[in-house]
């Protein structure tokens, strides 16, 4: 049995199906003249759940978005200081040590996003031991992107609402607005309303004393982990300067983790192939994978989002062997997968034809597979 399919529960594949009913009497279409006047005036008073949301009624609503200044103008100087901080790089007006001290900044904490706010908090694809939570909780804080419990809400809705106006980075407003637009204007209201209804579905984050250690205290934690000691280490063991520390191991640096973490959202629902599931716009894209390791696999991540590994065994995955080493400890425990099985028949159903020959050989036996998940 394959390290990646041990200590492994595997579940029945479904395909789920969105259960749309009208949430207002009347057939009039829904106005929002400035932002979210809707959102104000009726949402907050009768947020609709599963059965009751009407999907149709916002898709065909009136809406504007608006651009939120104050995130627009933090994106636009933290961009335009990266290039500052490539050129530092680039020429060599910057210490060695501080670029390669930022890029390993980069993918060390990565595996907080990717191990930890998606693949644990967002899908509960496999469970954790308070020493594992607390270091995924740290990593994920270094890279500054919000707090586990707002971050893993805006996922989940993401997942039950993908390609609709409900989801909150809807690949079909474009690419810009599914890499970064979402971040800078105001968001649909169907996406606040869904927001609202999953936080009573989402009691698993707050019920998580991790998670909610890390949202009341994410300010100072920002400050100390994102900001501080990536920009004092460079200073304190090496002499960097205090301004080359603070573009390239700070601004550069966490601009470069959100901007991976962007390409996610647009190119992996853009450009690649769907091997498991030709009708949504998700894809399977090599190079966001290497980036973001091992979260471009997203074709097969949307067909089998509770799947520890989110690809097939054999795809490269440094965050599935990142859980792997941990499993094998016991910090992390109850990993699920789908079979093989499971893997072909949803691609001989709706697949593009693009999958290849498995990776992973199928067990010899029934009593093979069960020993091995259970060892």
């Amino acid at each position: 049995m394959a390290p990646a399919l041990q200590n492994v529960d595997t579940l029945l594949d479904s395909d789920s199906q969105i259960k749309i009913k009208r949430l207002l009497d009347d057939g009039s279409k829904l106005h929002n003249v400035n932002n979210n006047t809707v959102l104000k005036q009726y949402v907050n008073d009768k947020v609709s759940d599963d059965m009751d949301f009407d999907i149709v009624k916002y898709e065909t609503m009136e809406f504007k978005a608006q651009i939120r200044w104050p995130d627009l103008i933090v994106q636009v100087l933290l961009h335009t200081v990266s290039i500052y901080g490539f050129y530092l790089m680039l020429t060599n007006r910057v210490n060695f040590l501080t670029t390669l001290f930022a890029f390993a900044t980069i993918y060390t904490s990565g595996f907080g996003i990717t191990a930890g706010v998606h693949r644990l908090w967002s899908h509960r694809a496999y469970r954790a031991r308070l020493p594992l939570k607390v270091l995924l909780a740290l990593l994920f804080t270094v890279t500054g992107q919000r707090d586990i419990y707002t971050w893993a809400l805006d996922h989940r809705v993401h997942h039950k609402y993908s390609e609709t106006v409900a989801d909150p980075h809807d690949i079909n407003r474009g690419f810009w607005f599914a890499h970064v637009g979402w971040l800078v204007l105001t968001p649909h209201p169907a996406v606040e309303d869904r927001r609202i209804a999953l936080r009573k579905t989402s009691l698993d984050l707050t019920h998580d004393p991790v998670v909610r250690f890390q949202k009341k205290f994410f300010i100072p934690l920002f400050l100390l982990l994102n900001v501080i000691l990536p920009v004092a280490i460079p200073i304190y063991f090496w002499e960097e300067t205090l301004l080359n520390s603070f573009v390239v191991s700070f601004v550069t640096r966490f601009t470069i983790t959100l901007n991976i973490a962007f390409c996610v959202n647009s190119f992996a629902h853009v450009w690649g192939n769907k091997p498991y599931d030709r009708f949504v716009k998700s894809v399977e894209n090599k190079l966001v994978s290497l980036a973001a390791l091992g979260e471009g696999w997203h074709n097969y991540h949307h067909v089998f989002p509770w799947d520890y590994r989110t690809s097939e065994l054999g795809r490269l995955n440094l965050s599935t062997a990142f859980i792997d080493l941990f499993a094998k400890i016991g910090w992390a425990y109850d990993l699920k997968a789908a079979t093989n099985l499971m893997i072909v028949n949803r691609a001989k159903r709706s697949g593009d034809g693009s999958l290849g020959e498995s990776e992973e050989p199928e067990p010899s036996s029934t009593s093979d597979y069960d020993n091995g998940i259970r060892n």
